[in-house]
């Protein structure tokens, strides 16, 4: 033991999970609502201050940390509510529209009316140049119309910026060139393809650009303001791909699963402890719920999409669906529906004292399945009160003859809440199909590892609608992310593409390759 406490932390959309090991080595966790501006500036930094026992504004002593190890969901909100940074997409001329068109992919073949998900980028920077893909400049780059095009875009208030060229990955000396006229018209986030994702195909490679661009200020400005507040304390952060990195280096296209990546480790760590190699991972938070699947090895794509967005970089595979302790229940008439809005954490759900509105913790707690008795009194304006079973029955009530207004049915209150329940189960059991059945598994021989806040309230039903026998809930269960993280690697990952003919010399060449990149990725673990 080192003397000091370390601390691995979990900041989710509604609650922040703080797991700390004491000098001694005894685990204690806490819960914190994310958001709560009347009582903390920044969760994850209050719940150090908690376990330390120190005073809301006390500065925290790093003599008495180790280490901070941190997850968090600031990149992925970003991204689905669409509050990144404004961005300049900056192109070869004559492909302004090479992203959105990308590749007229039709997911629902018969709809007549196709809505593209909002693009990330606010504006578009047309670059004159042209490299082919053998390297030959088909026309020079023209530095002066560049700076007079970004100047402008600076002018308007733009500062982040997605360069994007033809054949960049491999021909990087005009996207390098690029951005240095972009530092030089005071642009602060400048995301280059071939540092980015130097892969080949302009689509994947673009959007992943972007996104590090739309991304990488929110999460930086985010680093900075803990970091302030840890001082002298070495801070990581848990990226997609299920490793950890120092927090100067983390950026915004490592970021987005941050978070979940933290429960898979922590899912697998904790099923191997109880004897079970393949588990389906069933995390239920207030906002979303991911799952994912274990059969003897992380299973990590290259290629993913999320909120609509396209990205190329190595990230742990889950799929996320809008169903979570917070989703909102609706009923437009004639049907239920639950989310995929969420409540989050402010104002929360009706139950949090708030004016929330009925989400599936009401459900929850209108069933008799959350008892305020056994749950923290951590609500109302002054943090310290119950959760409010008697308007979860009023507003239940009210639901209930609007219901039976609508349809005839006479249902009551308490049926109303497990019709929405019933609904919520089932686009859980649906999202595991997805990574499992739908995938040739057989999930009647795996476990269904339960975690998140809201996990143990649904596993059991979820297990039911898809044929599991078996559920396991750790003791963690409900701070399994943040645990994750604690039991997690530093890790660091590089790729290259390599595009040449099959022969005798490709070999060793692809050996050179791999050799340079292992040595790259070694000097920065080591640094």
């Amino acid at each position: 033991m080192t003397g000091r406490w370390e601390f691995w932390i979990d900041r989710g959309g509604t609650f922040t999970d703080v797991v700390g090991r004491d000098p001694g080595g005894r685990l204690v966790s806490r819960k914190l609502l994310s958001h709560d501006p009347g009582r903390h500036r920044d969760a994850a930094v209050a719940g150090i201050r908690l376990l330390l026992g120190l005073g809301p504004h006390d500065p925290v002593p790093a003599d008495r940390v180790a280490g901070v190890k941190m997850g968090t969901t600031v990149a992925t909100n970003a991204l689905l509510e669409r509050r990144g940074e404004p961005t300049v997409l900056v192109i070869t001329e004559g492909f302004r529209d090479a992203l959105r068109i990308a590749y007229q992919n039709r997911p629902r073949l018969f709809d007549r009316r196709i809505l593209l998900p909002e693009a990330v980028y606010d504006r578009v920077v047309e670059v004159p140049e042209r490299t082919d893909a053998r390297g030959a400049v088909v026309r020079a780059l023209d530095r002066a119309v560049v700076a007079e095009r970004l100047e402008a875009v600076a002018g308007d208030g733009i500062r982040s910026a997605a360069v994007v060229l033809m054949h960049g990955y491999r021909y990087p000396d005009h996207e390098r060139a690029v951005a240095e006229e972009a530092a030089r018209a005071g642009f602060t986030q400048i995301s280059c393809s071939h540092e980015v994702s130097p892969l080949i195909k302009l689509i994947p490679r673009g959007d992943t650009t972007v996104v590090d661009a739309y991304l990488s200020p929110i999460l930086r400005r985010y680093v900075e303001e803990v970091a302030a507040e840890l001082a002298g304390i070495r801070l990581m952060f848990m990226q997609s791909n299920g490793g950890l990195r120092e927090a100067a280096h983390f950026r915004g296209k490592d970021a987005v699963l941050s978070g979940p990546a933290g429960g898979v480790v922590g899912m697998v760590r904790t099923s191997a402890q109880a004897g079970h190699d393949r588990v389906i991972g069933f995390d239920m938070g207030g906002t979303s719920t991911d799952v994912s699947h274990y059969a003897g090895e992380f299973e990590r794509e290259l290629g993913t999409q999320v909120a609509g967005v396209r990205m190329s970089a190595p990230m742990m595979s889950i799929h996320t669906v809008a169903a979570g302790g917070g989703s909102v229940l609706h009923f437009d008439g004639r049907r239920y529906r639950v989310g995929p809005d969420s409540a989050g954490a402010d104002p929360g759900p009706a139950c949090y004292r708030r004016g929330g509105p009925l989400t599936v913790t009401d459900a929850n707690v209108m069933l008799g399945r959350i008892r305020p008795e056994h749950f923290p009194a951590v609500f109302g304006p002054g943090g310290d009160q119950p959760l409010d079973a008697g308007l979860v029955g009023e507003r239940f009530d009210a639901l209930a003859e609007e219901v039976s207004a609508a349809t005839g049915s006479g249902r009551t209150a308490a049926e109303v809440a497990a019709g929405f329940l019933e609904i919520a189960v089932l686009n859980m059991a649906n999202a595991v199909k997805k990574i499992s059945v739908q995938r040739g598994h057989d999930i009647t021989r795996y476990a269904l590892t339960s975690f998140g806040g809201a996990g143990g309230q649904h596993a059991c039903a979820v297990a039911d609608a898809l044929g599991v026998g078996t559920v396991l809930v750790p003791p963690l269960a409900g701070v399994l992310s943040a645990y994750g993280i604690g039991l997690a690697d530093a890790t660091a990952m590089r790729e290259q593409s390599v595009e040449a003919a099959l022969d005798e010399d490709t070999g060793r060449r692809v050996r050179a390759v791999r050799d340079d990149l292992a040595e790259r990725t070694r000097a920065e673990l080591r640094a």
